[in-house]
């Protein structure tokens, strides 16, 4: 039997990223049915060497093909020609494929076209209309982003599609061995400072790109406020991430400029794998993200499901897993103010910021929470995780729509009726 190939276009699939993450989770499970295969633009990262790929396990049914950003319209066509994909599959923010829509009529004339959609900005943003319905099924993250998609192009077919975490990774430590794990990391963190020793510090951890939406820098700063009013000795912030970026800051030397270079704020640069990963959230009493746009926040899904409960930005995917509407999994931290930034590719983009009063109160309440009150988010959370963004519905959803898709929408060979756009002249 002929397997269905697709085309996909994101991070790629093999990096850390939650895009990355994601895509790689989609692939695997599409590729466990044994009736699909995948040729990759691999994007969004620093490549050392550029020839194609075959993941280890897959053979010719999973190459990944190395490209600067996220490719171009002459990559598309050139691997449209030669491969003849019969799906293309893609994600990310749809400000990096601008040109994609402009050749949408050649891609969907041969194939459809499904869009992983992380876009989580309110007001809807209208302009995006044009992507939604350039488009054949859009499948979204979030509950505020299949919203917005339902509000700007209700015509448009759509489903809600989580992200998901896989729960032979990222799971709550409960063997000796884990536990034992677990205490020497966490020893390893309460022995970096000279002078501010406590051994019931509270630990909290931060998992992100070191970009300027996720707000390292300022978590930096507000977290030095933070320790002035509580004391140097009651908590050390751990950040899992790159210490210096281009799109983001020089960690190391706000650390050294705001003097807190004594084991209140610790940097973990070294790539990990899954594993190592858990150990930390696992480590950790509370990981935090205020970020001011956040589609979904992979990094906070994965430490509830390893029992470590969340300081989020009530904004995006975010307010999605801190609460359920009636119990809460960590504290949510509502904006206290809207700002506007925006481009000619993208007239406005709205992002909510929280204050530094209530991040720094937020703070205190969690190292005063009492270990009952700890104990009960961290059951809730992890009850949270496993009941709504659980691995075993997340591949059988993606299996599900794409097998639709394929019969419903045809493929390279039995595609048919896609109506051409045709261009007007305007006086």
């Amino acid at each position: 039997m002929k397997k269905t190939k697709i085309l996909t276009l994101s991070d790629h699939p093999l990096s850390p990223s939650g895009v990355g993450t994601q895509t790689k989770y989609f692939i695997e499970a599409l590729l466990k049915t044994g009736r699909y295969q995948f040729v990759c633009l691999g994007g969004a990262m620093k490549h050392h060497n550029y020839e194609p790929i075959q993941v280890e396990g897959w053979g010719n049914d999973w190459r990944i093909f190395p490209v600067d950003g996220y490719g171009n319209h002459e990559m598309i066509r050139s691997i449209i020609q030669k491969e003849r994909p019969d799906i293309l599959w893609f994600m990310t923010d749809p400000r990096f494929y601008g040109w994609l829509w402009e050749i949408e009529n050649e891609v969907r004339q041969h194939m459809p076209m499904v869009y992983y959609h992380v876009w989580d900005n309110f007001p809807a943003p209208q302009f995006n209309g044009q992507f939604y319905r350039s488009t054949d099924v859009v499948a979204c993250i979030s509950k505020v982003t299949h919203k917005i998609l339902t509000t700007v192009s209700p015509e448009v077919e759509s489903v809600y599609l989580p992200h998901a975490v896989h729960s032979d990774a990222f799971y709550k430590y409960k063997t000796d061995e884990d536990i034992a794990r677990k205490e020497v990391i966490r020893q390893r963190i309460l022995d970096s400072t000279e002078n501010h020793k406590n051994p019931d510090k509270t630990i909290f951890f931060w998992n992100n790109r070191n970009a300027r939406r996720k707000q390292s820098g300022t978590l930096i700063w507000w977290f030095k406020e933070f320790l002035d009013e509580v004391g140097h000795d009651k908590a050390t912030l751990l950040m899992h991430t790159d210490a210096r970026d281009q799109h983001g800051q020089d960690l190391p030397h706000i650390i050294e400029h705001l003097g807190i270079s004594d084991g209140q704020v610790l940097l973990s640069t070294d790539k990990v794998d899954a594993r190592d990963l858990a150990g930390m959230y696992n480590a950790a009493d509370f990981t935090i993200n205020i970020s001011d746009a956040e589609g979904f926040g992979l990094a906070t899904l994965e430490s509830l499901a390893c029992g470590s409960p969340i300081i989020v930005n009530m904004t995006g995917g975010l307010q999605e897993q801190v609460t359920d509407g009636t119990n809460w999994f960590g504290f949510g931290i509502q904006p206290a103010s809207k700002a506007v930034i925006g481009s000619l590719q993208v007239p406005y983009i709205y992002e909510d910021r929280i204050s530094q009063k209530d991040f720094t109160d937020t703070l205190k309440k969690a190292i005063t929470l009492s270990p009952k009150a700890y104990k009960k988010m961290s059951i809730q959370g992890r009850e949270h995780v496993r009941q709504n963004y659980n691995f075993e519905t997340f591949e059988k959803d993606w299996v599900t729509l794409m097998d639709h898709i394929v019969e419903d929408y045809g493929s390279w060979e039995t595609r048919q009726g896609y109506e051409r756009w045709h261009l007007l002249e305007v006086a």
